[in-house]
């Protein structure tokens, strides 16, 4: 998919978005742009678009708000862009729906690279798993890989693509303990010294959203990790 894919380029700032658009190029991708978020948000409903670089700051519907309203409706990858170099932009960024986070300024090359590798997990998660599913069933939450989807008594959740990841990432391995490394490690597919305060917020975020059973799912091992238990 990587060279023939198309990328959605949201960013007011025209020399960024045209620096963006031509080291893509290069790579043989097909490039669409968007000014703001409006844009954006319409850009991906017309279809087509294959990840979309998201710019943090924009004019009118900035772009986590852009974020969150195509992450309801679209699964494609998305990574932001921001001059703002705080934890809690970032965290902010991942759990509104967000695939990866770069700082202004970046390396052109590294944004590539980086484009690349979401388009590649893109494309293996699309892939048909042959007689494994991969389902996980316990005690009435139901995670199905295949369509991405889970269940919680008969009722379907939201959840961003990396909390479905990490809730998959437990639940495949019921009683085992991940540490918050291990589990950024597994599901962020990085190393990144901030990784447990991401996983914090989002392990936050899927136990609000798990209601009142959110105890029974994700327990905390303290001074360990986080389990899976049914």
């Amino acid at each position: 998919m990587e060279g023939q894919a198309t990328i959605l380029i949201a960013e007011d700032e025209a020399e960024i978005a045209d620096l963006i658009e031509l080291h893509l190029q290069k790579e043989g991708f097909r490039i669409v742009k968007a000014k703001d978020g409006l844009e954006a948000i319409q850009a991906v409903e017309l279809g087509g678009i294959d990840l979309a670089v998201m710019d943090l700051m924009m004019p009118g519907i900035d772009g986590l708000e852009a974020t969150r309203r195509i992450r309801s409706a679209h699964a494609l990858p998305i990574l932001m862009l921001s001059a703002r170099t705080s934890d809690f932009d970032k965290i902010s960024g991942l759990v509104i729906g967000a695939d990866d986070y770069m700082t202004k300024p970046f390396n052109p090359l590294e944004l590539v690279a980086r484009v690349k590798a979401q388009l590649r997990r893109s494309a293996l998660l699309a892939q048909p798993r042959g007689e494994d599913s991969g389902r996980v069933e316990a005690a009435g939450l139901i995670l199905d890989p295949a369509s991405r989807s889970v269940r919680l008594y008969g009722r379907e959740l939201e959840l961003t693509p990396k909390e479905f990841d990490l809730l998959y990432a437990l639940a495949r391995h019921p009683g085992q303990v991940f540490s918050g490394e291990q589990l950024f490690r597994q599901v962020w597919k990085e190393d990144y010294y901030e990784g447990t305060n991401t996983v914090m917020v989002h392990i936050r975020s899927l136990r609000r959203k798990l209601g009142a059973d959110k105890d029974k799912w994700i327990k905390t091992v303290w001074g360990v990790g986080y389990k899976f238990h049914a």
